[in-house]
């Protein structure tokens, strides 16, 4: 498995990311093993999700998410994205960043963080590697969020890009929503694909 994720603060912050385009082997991993999402099943898997990923928050005194259609949508649509690209990787082929993409999906607030992830396993097993590592754990509970979208893609032999957005809608974008696409962050080149944490400062606001 390969998981990553994606915080907005002061900078944007990788960690985790390869920039290969190799294909992963996964040892061990049959045909007959691969967990398959049967069609129908997106309502059903999401709302899992939500009520595994609040168990954990509850636990830890820190208020519920609501599943938020607009993340989700964003999520989906990263989730294909990166099968195209064939790496784990928070920027879209266009170049688009996370916080780009929640406004394009027509979400009003601010992006919380980005878990991603690239697997054979479930979306339990998936939460239970996010929660194992301190970074993403700290994604999964952080307090500056209310809503979750969440969403995957799988490809016809088994594998599946998993993508969980968190957001704010109590704080609006500095992205002006109106024109989504007039700030785009472009991907760092990674000079060492094995690089395990990147930093970027950037400055959002248009001039």
């Amino acid at each position: 498995m390969r998981i990553s994720h994606f915080i907005f603060v002061t900078i944007l912050a990788l960690t985790g990311c390869t920039s290969s385009n190799a294909p992963i082997s996964f040892p061990g991993v049959s045909s007959n093993k691969v967990y398959r999402i049967r069609a129908g099943n997106t309502e059903k898997i999401q709302l899992r999700m939500l009520d595994a990923v609040n168990s954990f928050r509850m636990n830890e005194g820190i208020a519920p998410l609501n599943l938020n259609p607009q993340l989700s949508a964003a999520a989906a649509s990263h989730s294909r994205d990166m099968s195209d690209q064939n790496r784990p990787w928070h920027f879209g082929s266009d170049g688009s960043s996370p916080i780009v993409r929640i406004a394009r999906a027509g979400y009003f607030g601010t992006l919380s963080g980005e878990l991603i992830s690239e697997s054979y396993e479930t979306e339990l097993e998936t939460l239970d590697a996010w929660m194992s590592q301190i970074d993403t754990r700290r994604i999964v509970l952080t307090s500056n969020a209310q809503d979750l979208g969440f969403s995957w893609y799988q490809e016809r032999k088994g594998r599946i890009w998993w993508t969980m957005i968190l957001g704010d809608p109590t704080v609006m974008p500095r992205i002006p929503s109106a024109n989504p696409t007039a700030t785009r962050l472009v991907p760092p080149e990674v000079d060492n694909p094995l690089e395990e944490e990147i930093l970027i400062e950037v400055d959002i606001i248009n001039p």
